[in-house]
Formats: C-alpha cells, structure tokens, sequence
C-alpha cells in the first residue's frame, strides 16, 4: 500500500491503495466518481475515458500510480457553476445518449478532439472517436452532437 496523491477536477485528492490498481477503480470504488464506465477492462471501449493532462487515457489499463502528479478530469468536471460544457449540452442537444453508457468517453474524447481540432472535418471526427464504441450504434447522432460541439466551442473562440 501506499499514499497517492491525485488531481482529480482540480482537487488535490489522497489515497491509500496498490499503486498497480487500475485508476478507474480508485475514481470509482475509493472517490465516487461513479460517471467514468467500466466497459471492457481491456482499454478497447473508452467507456472508461479519462483526461490526463489533457489527453484521453482508458482508465481501465492506465494504473493510479501513472495517473499521480497529472491534471485527471472526469465527467463530473466537465460542467461549471451548474452550466454544462458545450460538448455535454451538444450531446444532449442532439439526442446522443440514448443508454447512455459509453456517453461520458465519448464527451471527453470529444473535448480532446476539440482541442487539437477546433473544426474538425467527418474524417477527423472518425478518427479521433475511434476506440470509443456505442452498443446503441448512435453514431449518427454521435457525430452530429460532435459538429454541434465544435460549432458552438467555435462561437466562444
């Protein structure tokens, strides 16, 4: 055992646990952060998708102890001062989350992408959502809300 320190949503958090333990059971079982999904535990859905530092990371394969000294924002730090962020409302705007499962990988893939690619082309949308599997197959939706989120995050500049 030992004494981790995160940075979860801009919280300095601490947890005592196996350094090897996969970082989603520690948002999950030990912070409550229940909106990052276990899916395959193999790193192939993204249901589990997190941002480190800004990037997405599968959280079922990255261990905590990779996760320590990096910036880890989950769904629930998406939203500010009750507003959600703009590719959460496109999501919804669009009607993309049908069970809503593989929805919280999704929208934080979507940040990422946005984030390299402010008006990403279809191709680009593909490519940056590949590995992020939706049982309902929504993509059309998916995608939509992908362009509504890139139209609106375009907008703020």
């Amino acid at each position: 055992m030992a004494t981790i320190r995160l940075s979860v949503n801009g919280k300095t958090r601490s947890v005592d646990t196996e350094p090897e333990r996969p970082l989603l059971e520690v948002l999950r079982e030990d912070l409550g952060l229940t909106g990052t999904k276990y899916g395959c535990g193999e790193g192939q859905c993204g249901s589990c998708t997190v941002l480190l530092d800004g990037k997405p990371a599968v959280s079922c394969v990255t261990t905590v102890r990779a996760a320590e000294g990096r910036k880890i924002v989950t769904i629930e730090g998406l939203a500010e001062g009750g507003t959600l962020h703009p590719v959460q409302q496109a999501f919804l705007d669009e009607g993309a989350v049908q069970c809503g499962y593989c929805t919280p990988g999704m929208v934080l893939q979507t940040v990422a992408l946005l984030q390299n690619h402010p008006k990403p082309t279809d191709a680009q949308i593909v490519d940056g959502l590949n590995g992020n599997l939706c049982r309902c197959a929504d993509y059309q939706r998916i995608m939509a809300a992908v362009r509504r989120a890139a139209a609106a995050t375009g907008k703020k500049g």
